[in-house]
């Protein structure tokens, strides 16, 4: 049963530049500069004689990977996650570039799920450096009990996250984001006006990058642009459900329950294949293959009488690095076509540029057919195209 919202204290932790943060562990002379985690191929930094030590750096890096993670430096000089490494160099030729270590990565992930588990114990996990927790039912203030969690996890990784605490999911994440590095937010309904609404509507989880142009072409700029609109503009140009929820979230409106215990299960299908393919070399194939996955994971979700919040799929490319993306849906599912339509815009977000060995599409967020309410949106899924 959801706890109606005015009772409800949910907190989002995320960690601070997470990969770039364990990095920094490993050489703490490199705190302060600008350092990306990620590329392919990336030579480790070499110990010299001297005791010093030689690092690659982005304006030396030649080849199409990504940038997995970057330091708050980087990103000062416009350098974020995700984008080609080339560009990256043409932006800062002199930072320092890391490769990828996910082992150490997972292992600090565990620490501090399991430091905050130690005082709130219902979480749900959302990936390897983000969590939400439920701390309704706490007795210590708001301020005292994310101090308490924020310490138990620098104390566990020697990391820093920031927290926010609000009365439901979609703010905690939303406030989460505004004081970083290190922050603690406390954000009430009272500070939607003054800390929500001027930002650019793209900051709302849910609002994709067409979604967005949309709204900036009707002159809708800002959540607070959002919030001025009534339900019959936005139903004109987004349909009666999306209208809904986008008026709903400008309004800081989320009944969205933590996904937890049991709940948080998943089911996946994937299968590796006989020689390395291409997206558009092998497109045939991939087509066959991806929508054989999609079906069958429908057939189990059926099967065994779950529908789905969430739609992921995961790639691993030939140099066994790993990626994966998610999309929340508007409604829980079961239906083949919408598992399909759902994880091909996951792969749309993903580089396809080089071959890859593994293919998966995992459906998580289950919820037992017949007791499911909408559990998310992403508007991005019903653009047309």
């Amino acid at each position: 049963m959801v706890q109606p919202a005015h009772s409800r204290r949910i907190a989002h932790l995320d960690m601070d530049a997470f990969f770039a943060s364990v990095e920094l562990l490993r050489y703490p002379e490199l705190r302060g500069l600008p350092v990306v985690v990620g590329g392919r191929s990336v030579h480790k930094p070499v110990d010299q004689p001297d005791g010093t030590r030689t690092y690659s750096r982005l304006r030396d890096y030649v080849g199409r990977g990504v940038v997995t993670t970057s330091t708050y430096e980087a990103r000062a000089l416009g350098v974020f996650s995700a984008m080609g490494t080339m560009k990256a160099a043409k932006l800062a030729p002199d930072a320092i570039l890391l490769p990828a270590d996910f082992e150490a990565y997972r292992h600090y992930s565990v620490l501090f799920k399991k430091a905050v588990a130690e005082i709130a114990p219902l979480i749900e996990d959302r990936g390897i450096d983000e969590i939400y927790i439920d701390l309704s039912h706490h007795a210590e203030n708001s301020v005292e009990l994310a101090t308490r969690i924020k310490q138990a996890v620098r104390e566990a990784t020697h990391l820093t996250c920031s927290i926010c605490v609000a009365e439901n999911k979609f703010l905690a994440k939303m406030g989460s984001e505004l004081d970083k590095p290190n922050g603690l937010t406390i954000l009430s309904r009272e500070d939607i006006p003054t800390r929500i609404w001027p930002l650019p509507v793209g900051k709302v989880n849910g609002i994709g990058p067409k979604t967005a142009t949309r709204l900036n072409e009707l002159n809708i700029l800002t959540i607070g642009d959002l919030a001025a609109k009534d339900k019959i503009f936005l139903r004109e140009h987004f349909g009666r459900n999306n209208a809904e929820w986008l008026h709903a979230v400008a309004y800081g409106e989320d009944d969205k329950p933590l996904t937890t215990g049991s709940g948080s299960k998943s089911i996946s299908r994937e299968t590796t294949f006989e020689r390395d393919l291409h997206a558009r070399q092998d497109k045939e194939q991939l087509t066959g293959i991806f929508t054989q996955l999609c079906t069958r994971l429908a057939a189990d979700l059926n099967r065994k009488g779950y529908l789905a919040r969430t739609v992921g799929i995961k790639l691993r490319y030939t140099d066994f690095h790993r990626i994966s993306r998610d999309l929340t849906l508007p409604e829980p599912t079961a239906d083949p076509v919408v598992i399909r339509r759902a994880a091909g815009e996951c792969l749309r977000r993903v580089d396809l540029e080089h071959k890859f060995r593994l293919l998966g599409v995992r459906a998580s967020g289950l919820v037992k057919q017949g007791e499911a309410k909408d559990a998310g949106y992403q508007l991005d899924l019903f653009d047309n195209r």
